[in-house]
């Protein structure tokens, strides 16, 4: 007897369109008031709050001063989220971020361990210049990220919930840095590279936050709305086209797997199952911001390179030749679009 194949939902029944009505309308509102502070990166924005809808981490690329850590700061706002910042130095120990715990003697001269909980208990935690960190503490913080809990001195406590980490790098400073390696990056639901305004965008940059006064955006979500969100989009339908297209665009970004030709001898390594679940949740995300209640192809192209680049390696040869990830990513989903 042949086993069946489990079908990602392709019908709406009446709760769920009503549940997508409303939630529709709630993340629109969140979205602009996003943007009525962050200005100019748009892509960055509506990619990180597809980050969070999908329940994931993101990891923020970029030189320094643009807007990244505001960035998270209006997201923490706008969502209703508590909302932590930590600056990533080599001298950073797993302890300053998890916590750990102190020794208390009560009135009765009676000793006992207390913990005391460290900056990773909040719901939305900016890890900034993660890739400063030594690698145990980059540990710590990821083991945190994928199973939602920490453990110290025996005892297992668990995180907020909603739990979400963005992490910033530079991209161009690397000298005394701990690049994250390759088990690590995939932590990350997709990565975002956060670029430079264009002149409008810069312009309005200058007016508005030089003055006496700078607008302050207000709650539009919660931690339960934004968790509801994150519920609806796994029961989002999914055609089985958007499916083909994704199992096609995954496995064909891997060495020896069903690429196209010219692709495969480039690649060194590529993304896992974890790469289809990301692209699969992330491209739900994105139809539900853009006003959709299913997705399509377009997003799965859209969303190919965040999802992709960070679980991706080019062969020593490639690299030589000038050959780069997003290039490659460009030939797959050439085949897509076509």
């Amino acid at each position: 007897m042949t086993a069946s194949i489990a079908q990602p939902p392709t019908v709406l029944d009446d709760a769920i369109i009503r549940n997508a009505e409303a939630t529709l309308e709630t993340v629109a509102r969140a979205r602009e008031a996003i943007h009525s502070v962050i200005f100019g990166q748009e892509n960055v924005v509506d990619q990180t709050l597809i980050t969070l809808l999908a329940g994931g981490h993101g990891l923020l690329v970029g030189v320094p001063g643009l807007a990244k850590t505001k960035l998270v700061e209006t997201l923490g706002t706008v969502l209703g989220l508590d909302a932590r910042r930590v600056q990533f130095t080599p001298d950073l120990m797993p302890s300053d971020i998890l916590g750990s715990e102190i020794l208390d003697e009560g009135v009765d001269r009676r000793r006992s361990f207390r913990f005391v909980k460290g900056p990773i208990f909040t719901q939305l935690l900016m890890a900034d210049e993660i890739n400063r960190a030594s690698p145990r503490t980059q540990s710590a913080l990821l083991q945190a990220m994928q199973e939602h809990h920490v453990s110290v001195g025996g005892e297992r406590h668990d995180l907020p919930q909603p739990f979400h980490v963005l992490a910033t790098q530079n991209p161009i400073e690397q000298e005394g840095t701990y690049p994250l390696p390759e088990a690590q990056l995939d932590r990350f639901l997709l990565e975002i590279d956060v670029s430079y305004p264009d002149r409008d965008a810069e312009r309005r940059i200058l007016i508005e936050t030089t003055g006496a006064e700078e607008h302050k955006p207000n709650a539009v979500m919660n931690a339960e709305t934004l968790m509801n969100a994150q519920r609806l989009v796994r029961r989002l339908p999914v055609g089985n086209s958007v499916v083909e297209a994704i199992l096609d665009l995954v496995r064909a970004a891997r060495p020896g797997g069903e690429a196209l030709d010219g692709v495969t001898d480039k690649l060194l390594w590529g993304p896992g199952p974890r790469a289809s679940q990301s692209l699969m949740l992330a491209v739900r995300a994105r139809a539900l911001i853009e006003g959709r209640v299913a997705p399509s192809i377009a997003d799965v192209v859209a969303l190919a390179e965040p999802v992709l680049k960070h679980r991706m390696a080019l062969t020593f040869a490639a690299r030589a030749d000038g050959e780069t990830i997003t290039s490659v990513i460009g030939r797959l989903t050439a085949r897509l679009a076509g």
